[in-house]
């Protein structure tokens, strides 16, 4: 028996195996002729094979630098393209650094840490004002997403006053709370069985 996992690892698994044993194939051509014929019509069927990437602007750039890498970079042909160095397309990028922003209330976030940052330097005013309700019912959603029986608004006001280190007091009476309610909009599943009406 002849089982995938005792061949050769594919490159490109997308392609498949059948793509392959035609690279394959067309390193074995020994006339220069020849092999370009094989190489160009290997490309055809790859464009035919995935439409989508023929609406790409670089789609033929891809395709011939997916079949030079099929080929391990040994196949001798006039691509049309400049195509990518082995070790360009072979190089990892570089790990992201992981933001290691410390968050006192994981529940709120540190955007909104932010923001309280923010208000606590504003100047008095209305705007402010308006901005502290906004913030005050988003974090009325996230306790509400993170525990419901923690769900108070006075806990909101306290959390604000600590935020902002007595900076900004939240008078409970001068805001309005939206509402917070789980999404339970989705109509029910109607019954497809049929019952028997008496005659």
């Amino acid at each position: 028996m002849d089982y995938n996992t005792d061949r050769e690892k594919l490159t490109l698994s997308e392609y498949g195996r059948n793509i392959q044993n035609m690279v394959n194939h067309a390193l074995t051509i020994e006339n220069r002729a020849d092999r370009q014929r094989c190489a160009e019509t290997i490309v055809s069927i790859m464009r035919h094979m995935f439409p989508s990437v023929s609406q790409r602007p670089d789609a033929t750039q891809v395709l011939w630098d997916h079949l030079a890498r099929m080929a391990h970079y040994k196949l001798d042909i006039d691509y049309p393209v400049k195509i990518a160095e082995e070790a360009e397309t072979m190089a990892k990028p570089e790990p992201l650094a992981y933001p290691m922003t410390h968050i006192r209330y994981r529940h709120y976030g540190h955007l909104v840490e932010d923001l309280i940052g923010k208000i606590s330097d504003m100047e008095e005013g209305d705007r402010k004002e308006r901005l502290i309700e906004l913030t005050a019912n988003q974090m009325r959603k996230d306790l509400f997403y993170w525990n419901k029986d923690g769900l108070k608004e006075e806990r909101i006001a306290s959390d604000i006053d600590r935020y902002t280190k007595g900076k900004v007091h939240m008078e409970l009476g001068k805001y309005r709370f939206a509402a917070t309610v789980p999404n339970n909009n989705f109509p029910k599943a109607v019954s497809t069985k049929k019952t028997r009406g008496k005659k």
